[in-house]
């Protein structure tokens, strides 16, 4: 067994008057010597004999599917990083009643790695089910269509409507130690620079990447190399059947020193990773950015895990020079308004432009 609350106490015996025997930890093994009603007495590496709450800790093969899924993504790309609000369990899949066994402590650096999507409360035989192997693929995927990610109310004519499920966002994310597993995406900081966030106007920065570098003599503070920055950008919403609907880069001007939007594509159904790399230009290299969107409306959700998969995806590259960005790659077709409320103000835009 191994322990998976944040502390506890190994007691001498199962009674209301009790002595405290040893101390043990989240994550730390315990043998297993004898199975009493709700409590088990166990011994530590140190030899420590005490009776410990059966609730307190999970089995081997529990133990077991966490190490499956750190194995499972062990090189999976590094889409953001972020920062742990507070204290966090790591769950073996999205949602608050499914299983949990590392501890993270708040103010800690995190890889994220994948984002899904599951219903607050789930119905019960939901919220029960335990996978029998690591999340990561999309057997058995539902499809659904970008706009339609929320459900539909199902009452009949003349009955009560039925409140739409309230959604919410889980990262998978993986500790400097390898420890894998899924938290609440509310609870996660992603990394992004104040000087940039302060441009987000109420959206909600998903990652983002320095592209490039410039010198600036007179750049206020110490740093005289300044970053310029790519940034994905989403609605501050959970559930949607995209990972962020905006892309933005920011350049530094050095004629007024403070970061300026360099170009701007939006709305989108895009999907992470964002890519850095470069190709060759005239003078060097010059570098590049790319990302995938949906080449189709259709988004497939995985029932257990929640990830949304596009039906087709297409790979679309821009390169930065100075502060010019242009469109390359292979992909040159027309980048489609794929998600809900575009149309709205595309057709808004228009009207004032006929007055």
């Amino acid at each position: 067994m191994y322990v998976w609350t944040r502390q506890i106490y190994l007691r001498d015996r199962v009674a209301a008057v009790s002595n405290r025997v040893a101390e043990v930890v989240n994550g730390q093994p315990l043998e297993v010597l004898e199975h009493g009603r709700r409590f088990l007495k166990v011994k530590t590496e140190k030899n420590e004999i005490g009776w410990i709450p059966d609730r307190a800790v999970i089995d081997s093969k529990a133990y077991e599917l966490f190490a499956q899924l750190a194995s499972h993504h062990k090189e999976d790309p590094v889409v953001a990083t972020g920062t742990l609000r507070d204290d966090m369990y790591l769950h073996i899949t999205p949602g608050r009643e499914t299983d949990r066994f590392y501890l993270l402590a708040g103010n800690l650096k995190v890889q994220m790695l994948v984002r899904a999507s599951m219903p607050k409360n789930p119905p019960p035989a939901q919220a029960a089910k335990h996978p029998a192997a690591p999340a990561g693929g999309v057997k058995g995927a539902t499809p659904v269509h970008a706009e339609a990610r929320e459900p539909v109310s199902t009452a009949l004519p003349g009955e009560p409507e039925t409140p739409p499920e309230v959604m919410e966002d889980w990262w998978l994310v993986r500790d400097n130690q390898g420890r894998t597993g899924w938290v609440l995406g509310g609870r996660v900081d992603v990394d992004a620079p104040d000087d940039i966030a302060q441009y987000a106007e109420g959206q909600r920065i998903v990652g983002a990447y320095v592209i490039a570098k410039v010198a600036d003599a007179e750049a206020p503070g110490t740093n005289r190399e300044i970053p310029e920055y790519v940034a994905a950008l989403s609605p501050p919403k959970s559930g949607l059947p995209y990972d962020f609907d905006q892309i933005r880069v920011f350049t530094w001007s050095l004629k007024h020193h403070r970061y300026e939007t360099a170009y701007r594509l939006h709305p989108i159904q895009g999907y992470l990773p964002v890519r850095i790399t470069s190709e060759p230009a005239p003078g060097g290299v010059e570098p590049v950015f790319s990302f995938q969107i949906s080449g189709s409306p259709d988004v497939a959700i995985d029932p257990d895990t929640g990830i949304a998969r596009p039906a087709a995806l297409r790979t679309i590259s821009y390169a930065l020079r100075e502060t010019q960005v242009r469109r390359v790659g292979a992909d040159m077709a027309p980048i489609p308004i794929t998600h809900e409320g575009a149309a709205g103000r595309k057709e808004e835009h228009g009207a004032k432009k006929r007055k």
